[in-house]
């Protein structure tokens, strides 16, 4: 996939095209459904795909103290684009200026004369241009003296709920990682480096890899059955994300602690996926009271993931 950053770097090869327009945060699986769409219809009528997007997410830039904190990264979303078969992703930069760029002019300006659109498939309740004013109701207006087809998704609906960022925000943020993988189709991931830190999971018989993560977390604080990847290795993990009651400490630590693995992850960069919570965080009335927990911790997490991958009876 072609990662254009940029109304200026579009090439002409990719003109004319089927648009999948979008502001994602975190692709889940009506954004994969949006982009799968888009796939499909450039296939079908021999065009290439191209999502259309920007960064930073808008709400950041319009409203900063009421924008979430941000499900994935932005490369995360580009290897999700990539992998729902994509032919090119074009990055908007989304700046206060560009904001007050009326709807119309955005279709002609970016859809039009520089995407050369001949579908554009949008979800039901997207909205561009200034204040707003573009909505998928417009789009669909426009698109005929333009020379497109505005293709509008209805709301996906899982569980009998629809499928939205927000809603995942708060499934993470009560600690449902488990609904909340249903809802993105692929677990809630962290990646992050390994820092030094007291060593006194040494000393507890618990080495851990304390991870500095690339952005602050959407999940509740906890301890989760999760899976731990490096390059050249992965192993199953009891991960505690918060701030070490037992010890009186106020710093946000995430620290991972690899099931039958020893060896030196020190600055190195580990990706962590978010399966299950296995409990709140807690605070102990001993290091002996903690020991004792984080290793039931230990085999909860060793008997929840033999399980899963124990063969079906058929």
């Amino acid at each position: 996939m072609r990662i254009l950053h940029g109304l200026a770097s579009y090439p002409p090869d990719l003109c004319p095209c089927v648009t999948a327009l979008g502001a994602f945060d975190g692709i889940h699986l009506a954004h994969a459904l949006l982009i799968t769409t888009a796939v499909e219809r450039g296939r079908a009528l021999g065009l290439p795909s191209v999502v259309c997007t920007f960064h930073p997410h808008p709400t950041s830039v319009l409203w900063p103290d009421r924008a979430g904190v941000p499900i994935a990264t932005l490369e995360d979303n580009l290897d999700r684009m990539k992998g729902l078969g994509a032919d090119a992703a074009l990055i908007i930069p989304f700046t206060l200026e560009f904001s007050r760029m009326e709807a119309e002019a955005f279709v002609d300006e970016v859809l039009v004369g520089t995407l050369k659109a001949r579908e554009v498939v949008v979800g039901f309740n997207h909205t561009f241009g200034h204040d707003a004013r573009g909505t998928a109701a417009l789009l669909t207006e426009l698109g005929p003296p333009r020379g497109f087809t505005a293709r509008v998704l209805p709301p996906l609906r899982l569980q009998g709920q629809t499928v939205s960022s927000s809603a995942i925000r708060r499934l993470l943020g009560e600690g449902d990682a488990v609904r909340a993988a249903e809802f993105l189709g692929h677990p809630y991931a962290i990646t992050g480096m390994v820092m030094r830190g007291a060593g006194r999971g040494r000393t507890l018989g618990f080495p851990t890899a304390n991870l500095r993560p690339d952005r602050p977390l959407v999940l509740a604080a906890g301890v989760y059955v999760a899976r731990a990847s490096w390059e050249g290795g992965a192993a199953d993990a009891v991960v505690n994300i918060g701030y070490r009651p037992t010890f009186g400490e106020n710093q946000y630590w995430v620290e991972a602690f690899l099931l039958d693995f020893s060896g030196d992850l020190y600055d190195r960069t580990l990706r962590l996926e978010f399966l299950e919570r296995i409990r709140p965080e807690m605070k102990f009335s001993s290091v002996d009271a903690l020991k004792a927990q984080v290793m039931t911790d230990i085999e909860s997490v060793r008997a929840r993931r033999a399980g899963s991958r124990a063969p079906r009876a058929t």
